[in-house]
């Protein structure tokens, strides 16, 4: 194997570089998301995160490769496909790049990609649709868990306002499970802008609030739906109670007030789901 990506190596001119490059230092600046990250660039490592890139077309800045611990020829083919979609290309020690790796028993790749960009201008919800909207959730683990949710329940999208965590954040990429690279999800500048939206499109809007005196599971649903789910400290900002909007809430039998966030909007979604898109496959004619 070491032969194949010395080949590799040689036919692609990797560069090697060591953990002073500038190129290392931007890639511990991403994983540790303490510098500024205007490209909306992430880490992407090892062969199953770096696939669904392939898979959903994400564009590939740099890669890096450690030929000590690339191991077998599934990833050695992953490597020149790479290779074929970028022109920075790296090679590293096994302890350059285990200062870089975030896992335990690292399989020798890494790239910078960049998240996708969704233009809002060219998304139109169907009549069934489901919308799932944060509004100033702070962990960037729930904000990937909800992104994974989406995926799963078949969400329109995913609307972000108040955004507090970067959508670059490892756990953000870790908690969405690659999720991030194919729901469609779009960032409002305010709560303004994101219920005007809501409003030109027709959106039926419910929030997700304790103190409804209406439970989610006797709600119809039926239409183009929104669901805000609010911060984990604060709850929804108060702009959202200004509108016309039904409040609905997920029953507490026992003694804690209320599920965590990326909990009740699976408990949500799936509710609205089930009624909006569901119910009519299995109608009978």
């Amino acid at each position: 194997m070491n032969e194949e990506i010395a080949a590799i190596a040689e036919q692609f001119r990797f560069q090697p570089i060591g953990e002073q490059n500038p190129k290392i230092k931007q890639i511990k600046g991403v994983l540790s998301n303490t510098k500024p990250n205007p490209h909306k660039l992430f880490a992407a490592e090892g062969i199953w995160l770096l696939q669904l890139c392939e898979k959903f077309s994400t564009p590939v800045d740099a890669v890096v490769i450690c030929p000590e611990h690339i191991r077998t020829p599934e990833a050695c083919a992953l490597v020149r496909r790479l290779c074929a979609r970028c022109e920075e290309r790296y090679s590293v020690s096994a302890k350059t790049f285990e200062k870089i790796s975030e896992r335990g028993q690292p399989d020798g790749l890494l790239a910078l990609a960049r998240l996708p960009r969704h233009d809002i201008a060219a998304f139109t919800p169907a009549e069934d649709a489901v919308i799932l909207v944060l509004d100033g959730v702070e962990i960037p683990g729930n904000v990937g868990t909800m992104l994974r949710m989406a995926d799963g329940a078949g969400l329109d999208a995913v609307f972000l306002c108040n955004r507090k965590a970067r959508m670059t954040h490892p756990k953000l990429i870790k908690g969405s499970q690659g999720a991030v690279l194919s729901v469609p999800w779009y960032e409002f500048a305010s709560v303004e802008e994101c219920r005007a939206w809501l409003a030109a499109h027709g959106v039926t809007v419910y929030l997700a609030d304790t103190r409804a005196e209406r439970y989610y599971f006797d709600e119809p649903f039926g239409t183009k739906t929104a669901l805000v789910m609010g911060s984990e400290r604060y709850g929804i900002d108060r702009e959202w109670y200004a509108g016309d909007y039904k409040m609905i809430a997920i029953p507490m039998e026992g003694s804690c007030d209320s599920l965590n966030v990326g909990v009740a909007a699976t408990v949500l979604a799936y509710e609205a789901v089930r009624k909006n898109k569901f119910s009519k496959r299995f109608q009978k004619p």
